[in-house]
């Protein structure tokens, strides 16, 4: 599990050389980060053979998605990628238009998003990454249904 804080500013320690820094690393010997869970559940599934999964939490605005970015790319710089493209870019730009313009103000965040996403990550048998889906639910129907005087939202429905 990742707990996601959004420091509110721009931090070097998700640059490349991190990636390899925490990469083959064992869990306690590196300081806390998402490279380092990451780093974790890459080598339990290698090892074990097994699907693993990343819960990544956090208040509105604490960064999950960006976490989530991170932990892709993880992934595509340390097992690289069987089809050699940008799965990390491909994932997150198949964000339904929804995510786009049906996120909402809160009291504690200008955009923040009524979704949750669910992503899953194949790998080929040499732990290269092969594809990926994601899933996204509407999690906050209470700002569909009411609207409270201090919060904005926008809606918008396909059928």
């Amino acid at each position: 599990v990742l707990v996601a804080i959004n420091p509110y500013e721009e931090l070097p320690i998700y640059e490349e050389d991190a990636i390899y820094a925490y990469s083959g690393q064992n869990t306690g010997d590196m300081d806390p980060h998402i490279f380092a869970v990451a780093e974790e559940a890459y080598k339990q599934m290698a090892r074990d053979e097994k699907n693993q999964s990343i819960i990544v939490s956090g208040e509105s605005g604490a960064g999950k998605t960006v976490s989530a970015k991170y932990a892709m790319r993880f992934f595509t710089t340390v097992g690289g990628s069987a089809s050699k493209t940008n799965i990390e870019a491909k994932v997150l730009a198949s964000n339904p238009i929804m995510e786009a313009i049906g996120n909402a103000k809160t009291t504690r965040n200008d955009n923040s998003s009524r979704f949750g996403k669910y992503i899953e990550i194949g790998f080929d048998k040499r732990y290269h990454i092969v594809g990926a889906n994601m899933r996204t639910y509407l999690l906050e129907k209470s700002r569909v249904v009411f609207q409270v005087s201090s919060i904005r939202v926008f809606s918008f429905f396909c059928f």
